[in-house]
């Protein structure tokens, strides 16, 4: 049984309960290289394999992944295996071979890094959109640039960007954003080493050129955190007295 595991966004403490027993148990653990933190893989067995898939290809994967298809096996993903991970192709195989999966939710970087700054991104009368995404570059993306932006009542949130940090801004001033709307950059999300830049869509790039690893770009008049309009679900509502005469 292969069980593909969402380690979270960088806090060993933030991987599910469901997933730390199965890697308990795991005969044989595949694992992403430097993005999985080394402290999740203490929960591993002594004599488990553990083998680091950074430098595999997808051949080398499906060769591991098929060996060990009679054991319990880890497959371990940064963050949620739903997002940016790959998951998808790898299930393609496993249905082909007829063997055995699951998949065990993560908490994925967006949500990481909302909780570090304490932000909502669902905030009335702003946004009740989130778009998780990222700018193109080598890897296409089919939705291009100027459609994610033209969503301007919606919290983005950019994957894999921060490298691509200038063509955002080009785009977006290009659309009719002002330089002022917020832009704030979290890099390594929930890690110790996580550090937290914030500044505008004109002058992010300045703070956080110097950033080559992971790092999240938030984008929106979200991060001002300010309603435009008050929740029906917490406002009490007017109880208006009809039929009543008034002296």
């Amino acid at each position: 049984m292969i069980h593909f595991i969402g380690a979270g966004p960088g806090d060993p403490e933030l991987i599910t309960v469901k997933a730390m027993n199965i890697l308990k148990k795991a005969d044989a653990v595949l694992y992403t290289g430097s993005l999985v933190p080394k402290e999740v893989l203490s929960w591993c067995k002594k004599d488990a394999l553990v083998v680091d898939s950074q430098s595999m290809k997808y051949p080398e994967i499906f060769e591991f992944l098929s060996k060990h298809k009679d054991k319990i096996v880890a497959r371990v993903h940064t963050g949620d295996p739903s997002i940016y991970s790959t998951i998808a192709k790898q299930i393609e195989y496993l249905k082909e071979q007829n063997i055995k999966y699951s998949v065990i939710p993560g908490i994925t970087a967006a949500f990481g890094a909302a909780a570090s700054l304490a932000i909502e991104y669902t905030i009335p009368g702003v946004s009740q959109t989130i778009i998780l995404t990222r700018v193109e570059g080598k890897t296409p993306n089919p939705e291009k640039l100027e459609n994610i932006l033209a969503c301007k009542n919606s919290s983005l949130a950019f994957y894999l960007s921060i490298l691509l940090l200038n063509k955002l801004k080009k785009k977006a001033l290009k659309l009719g954003y002002s330089p002022d709307t917020p832009c704030w950059v979290v890099e390594k999300a929930t890690w110790k080493e996580e550090k937290i830049y914030k500044g505008t869509i004109f002058d992010i790039q300045n703070k956080v050129s110097h950033i080559k690893g992971v790092a999240l770009i938030l984008f929106g008049e979200y991060l001002n955190q300010k309603e435009t309009e008050e929740s029906h679900l917490y406002v009490k509502p007017l109880i208006k007295e009809l039929g009543k005469n008034k002296c």
